[in-house]
């Protein structure tokens, strides 16, 4: 029975019937476009200044970690809010990463002859168990981090191929995706939500000063020029996955990205498949994280082996729990950016600068750290309030309605000078 264009809004973004974008969606598109680079560049900037603020604040108080800079700041009080947060951040980020491998390897999986929805292979929860066991856990166990480099460099090396895949996929799909209506408006509400997601890709305030120590002339001239270059790579990353894949799904665009791409599609299940194998060589780095702050705050940072091995166990048991029974990703972000990278790369900064400058908040050197520690706090609770009030939807793992080959645009009515309307219905696949 044909739904009716009411119900049909219901499912489906409202789509404009018109597949060839106007003058006046170009020029949305060019505006969005450019608000995205003006907010992900002062996302940027407040990160980048801040982690120079961490090193100038370290000079003042004489800290050489970021738990000793807050510690000499505001006591042991602070202490333990900043061990909270250094370790939320990376646990949570384990949680986002066991459900980026369900969504990711069960479409891989499913392209093998023989395997469909119902096969064991294509099970979410199982693939999240098996690739615990099999890989992740083993890589957790290392007590040296400086083992997994190798690990590290592979993830690097299959992020550029999923890159390379999401801007192909962006000129080839694009055009084949039903536009939305009002896909490029842009600064909505949740605009809020997106800073603290996009936070999430700049955190690196918590290996700041191992990282400054090791510069062989660790001058702030030097650590300016370090941090500029690596907070910029990073933009420039995120800013190409973040314009390529909005641009070829605008309005469909979920939480991962690869929910979007169809099952059909080999170059993207190629794709998967590297996004896979990299978070999964990412996830020990996070452990290792984790891990660290619980020896520090609990064992006065000595593990010995029975207890590594019992730490690490609780953690990644705990983490895979929560990411089995929670699969939509883009509320685990949301929380992530607004409880923990946030606070880590807005307020406490800030705060510890303040503090330790002295003088008046809103007069020479202190203003630009005040104005940071503010917006941090605004975002924070506005984001906050937003993630619970409005959380993200997301497809579960559902295929996406365009990559039927009996798509069909809903019903919808068009009005000609507010008395006229007209009911229109396409049948449209991109396979």
């Amino acid at each position: 029975t044909p739904r009716t264009g009411r119900q049909s809004a219901a499912r489906h973004p409202k789509r404009d019937l018109n597949p060839r974008p106007t003058g006046e969606q170009d020029y949305k598109m060019i505006w969005c476009l450019g608000c995205l680079y003006a907010k992900t560049d002062l996302l940027v900037s407040i990160a980048d200044y801040t982690i120079i603020l961490m090193i100038k604040g370290g000079n003042l108080s004489g800290a050489w970690s970021y738990q000793s800079l807050v510690q000499n700041t505001f006591g042991f009080t602070g202490y333990l809010i900043l061990s909270a947060l250094q370790f939320l951040y990376p646990f949570i980020a384990m949680i986002s990463y066991n459900i980026i491998t369900g969504d990711t390897l069960t479409k891989v999986f499913q392209r093998i002859p023989g395997v469909g929805p119902g096969h064991i292979l294509a099970d979410r929860h199982f693939l999240i168990l098996i690739t615990t066991v099999l890989f992740t856990l083993p890589l957790s166990l290392y007590r040296d981090i400086s083992k997994l480099g190798k690990v590290s460099l592979l993830s690097a090396v299959l992020t550029l191929a999923i890159l390379v895949t999401v801007i192909i996929r962006a000129a080839t799909l694009g055009p084949k995706i039903p536009p939305v209506e009002n896909a490029w408006a842009f600064a909505h509400w949740n605009a809020v939500q997106a800073m603290a997601v996009m936070s999430f890709a700049f955190i690196c305030h918590h290996n700041s000063f191992l990282i400054y120590s090791s510069l062989e002339e660790p001058t702030l001239t030097n650590w300016s020029h370090v941090t500029h270059v690596s907070v910029g790579s990073s933009a420039f990353v995120s800013l190409l996955f973040a314009v390529a894949g909005y641009a070829t799904f605008t309005g469909y665009t979920q939480g991962d990205i690869f929910e979007n791409y169809c099952r059909s599609d080999d170059l993207a299940t190629f794709a998967r498949f590297c996004y896979g194998i990299s978070i999964i060589t990412t996830f020990p780095l996070e452990c290792f994280v984790t891990r660290e702050v619980v020896s520090n705050v609990f064992f006065n940072g000595v593990l010995t082996n029975i207890s590594h091995i019992a730490v690490t166990m609780v953690i990644i048991a705990v983490s895979t729990a929560i990411s089995l029974s929670y699969d939509c990703l883009g509320i685990v972000l949301e929380l992530n950016g607004v409880l923990s990278a946030i606070p880590l790369i807005f307020i406490i900064p800030s705060a510890c600068y303040l503090k330790l400058a002295g003088g008046r908040w809103f007069q020479g050197n202190n203003l630009v750290s005040c104005i940071i520690l503010l917006v941090g706090m605004f975002i924070m609770i506005v984001g906050l309030i937003m993630t619970v009030m409005y959380p993200q939807d997301c497809s579960h793992g559902a295929e996406m309605p365009y990559c039927s080959a009996n798509f069909t645009v809903p019903n919808a009515t068009l009005f000609s000078n507010g008395q006229q309307s007209v009911n229109l219905t396409q049948k449209k696949g991109i396979f």
